[in-house]
């Protein structure tokens, strides 16, 4: 199922904390992938109005099957991380997002990448077809 359709970007706002800060003062790199897993569960339910729990109580999960970060700017405590993501594409059974993360103060972005998602099933572990519910949902 390619889709080459254009998606709607949103956008979550976060304040870089304490515990997100490395030895270097800044960001640690695995905190960003924190921050577009947690952009992402809000923009589920704000957003596309299908949050985690509906997956869940239809026996659904998603995990990631592969990331791509570009690092660009360091970020520091107190910054204010702007999380933007838009899914770049359908699959069969899963889905890519792009996304940018910017700082507020600068409008300058610090991290960019992709997020390969795949849906799967709770019981079996394994991959799940994305049902036509769903894609409609989450095809705005």
């Amino acid at each position: 199922m390619q889709n080459q359709k254009l998606y709607a970007k949103f956008e979550t706002e976060l304040i870089v904390r304490p515990d997100d800060i490395d030895m270097n003062n800044h960001v640690h790199n695995s905190k960003y992938f924190d921050y577009v897993l947690a952009a992402r569960y809000d923009q589920m339910t704000r957003c596309y109005k299908m949050p985690m729990d509906e997956f869940i109580a239809r026996g659904f999960g998603w995990v990631v099957s592969g990331c791509t970060m570009r690092f660009k700017r360091p970020m520091a405590l107190g910054d204010v991380a702007i999380v933007k993501t838009q899914i770049k594409e359908m699959k069969l059974n899963g889905v890519d997002v792009l996304f940018e993360i910017v700082r507020k103060e600068t409008g300058k972005m610090c991290v960019d990448g992709l997020f390969e998602y795949t849906m799967i099933n709770l019981k079996t572990q394994r991959a799940e077809k994305i049902t036509q519910d769903i894609i409609d949902k989450y095809s705005i």
